[in-house]
């Protein structure tokens, strides 16, 4: 997976007000999977963006790693943590060079939200990633995954969506803008184009851009390949008429605790 180098600079007007803070990251949304967890439990956030969701993790006591496949996001994320006054360990990777830095069964919690496993490159490129998350976890971890929908993104078309209304951040206002590539068979190479526009005090715009492929999947598919890495889903929000959903999955007792996916 490679993208989000030019909107790492300014990607705070693609998150959500209720997620902007580390604190608000790490509780509106996982308040539940984080109560959960031992003092000092090992936490992995792959595909962290700039670090929202790791700071916060990393404030409450956990001992966090946050990977991406992006430098630039693994530089926002190290100076989030700087300025939250907090520890933790930052690398830049890919899902498939996680085993290469991580040692497998050595986590409690592997976070991979933010709709981000849609970029990895088909089929084979999610199976492989999943894998590698799944090598991961304790065999007590949890993986705790976000998605859109994309089951409705794909029955929409090829479209522009603008927000409608300006996004604030850091005193300064920007338009947001998605331009979806919807393509004819699920299999296909999607693309979504975003566009940050920044308002500049004297009035003049200027925007930040970025194209990034996706690749869409269907809920029982992502439901089929956990299985096939050796994880169950534990609890759902998926819903058909949702924009998106959030799945928390465990390890499969009757499969061995790294056994690679077929």
């Amino acid at each position: 997976m490679a993208g989000y180098g030019a909107l790492s600079d300014v990607y705070e007007w693609l998150i959500g007000d209720d997620r902007l803070t580390p604190a608000s990251a790490a509780t509106v949304y996982y308040s539940d999977v984080v109560g959960s967890l031992p003092p000092h439990a090992r936490v992995l956030d792959c595909a962290c963006g700039t670090g929202q969701l790791a700071v916060g993790l990393a404030s409450l006591g956990l001992d966090v790693v946050a990977a991406d496949a992006s430098s630039g996001m693994v530089r926002r994320t190290e100076q989030a943590a700087e300025e939250q006054g907090v520890s933790l360990h930052a690398l830049r990777a890919s899902w498939d060079e996680l085993p290469d830095h991580l040692e497998d069964s050595t986590f409690d919690l592997v976070f991979c939200v933010g709709n981000s496993l849609g970029h990895a490159e088909g089929a084979a490129g999610r199976l492989s990633a999943l894998d590698a998350m799944s090598r991961l976890l304790k065999p007590d971890g949890r993986l705790v995954l976000h998605s859109r929908n994309w089951e409705l993104v794909r029955s929409a078309g090829s479209r522009v969506d603008v927000r409608d209304r300006l996004i604030r951040r850091n005193g300064r206002d920007a338009v947001v803008s998605y331009y979806w590539q919807i393509e004819p068979s699920w299999e296909q190479e999607h693309f979504l184009e975003i566009v940050v526009a920044q308002i500049e005090p004297d009035g003049a715009v200027r925007a930040c851009s970025e194209r990034l492929s996706i690749w869409p999947y269907r809920y029982e598919e992502l439901v089929a390949q956990l299985r096939s890495v050796g994880l169950t889903v534990q609890s759902t929000t998926f819903d058909p008429e949702s924009d998106g959903y959030l799945v928390v999955a465990g390890r499969d007792p009757a499969r061995g605790a790294s056994e690679p996916a077929s």
